[in-house]
């Protein structure tokens, strides 16, 4: 079960940044004991593609505090994420970790289903990041997104790493991640009801009181 820890972690961070888990699984895999690839996934440990991930990482990392850009960002990566969430999934599954001494035996035939998963984990979480930016921008007349695009970046650093060495810690980051969402969810529902409200009041000829 603590691979599929491992990759749900990994997934979910693929969902707030594609590149930082793949990043992460690469650098650990290339230069520490944490994680041991298999053959099969070896090539992300490989210097031209950590090489090509860090490009992509410092454009979307610039990109993404850019209000206005990081939709656009956004949309595009819609496609990117889940699969760099599948990949994660995918290889942290089948890889020998801190924590997991019998890599795929969760999975045991169907190599297929891990990458579906990861892929189906980074959408959703790519989805409430993707629907959260603009009500931020909104609300903060966009000088939010440079802040919450940094928490999110941390947030995905660390679960990445955690995913690795203490998967079981992965459960409460993922809570608090869609804890956080609900929550401006409901502060977007309760503006709108507030506008609507104050709308109205103005269209009947009620003025606030001064």
């Amino acid at each position: 079960m603590l691979e599929s820890l491992t990759g749900l972690g990994l997934a979910t961070s693929a969902g707030l940044n594609a590149y930082i888990p793949l990043m992460a699984i690469g650098l650990l895999a290339r230069y520490s004991d944490l994680i041991t690839l298999p053959s099969n996934w070896a090539w992300m440990e490989n210097g031209w593609t950590l090489t090509i991930i860090a490009v992509l990482l410092a454009i979307e990392f610039v990109a993404d505090k850019i209000p206005m850009l990081d939709h656009v960002n956004d949309v595009i990566q819609t496609f990117i994420r889940p699969t760099a969430g599948g990949l994660a999934f995918g290889a942290a599954s089948s890889s020998e970790t801190v924590t997991v001494t019998d890599p795929g035996s969760f999975f045991t035939s169907h190599q297929w289903v891990p990458i579906v998963v990861g892929g189906a984990i980074s959408l959703g979480v790519h989805g409430m990041k993707a629907a959260a930016r603009p009500v931020i921008n909104a609300t903060t007349v966009g000088v939010g997104a440079p802040i919450v695009s940094t928490i999110e970046d941390f947030f995905s650093v660390a679960l990445s790493v955690l995913a690795i060495v203490f998967p079981l810690i992965v459960l409460l980051f993922v809570l608090l991640i869609f804890v956080s969402f609900g929550w401006l969810m409901r502060r977007r529902k309760r503006r709108k009801e507030e506008k609507a409200a104050a709308k109205w009041a103005a269209a009947q000829g009620y003025r606030p009181a001064p």
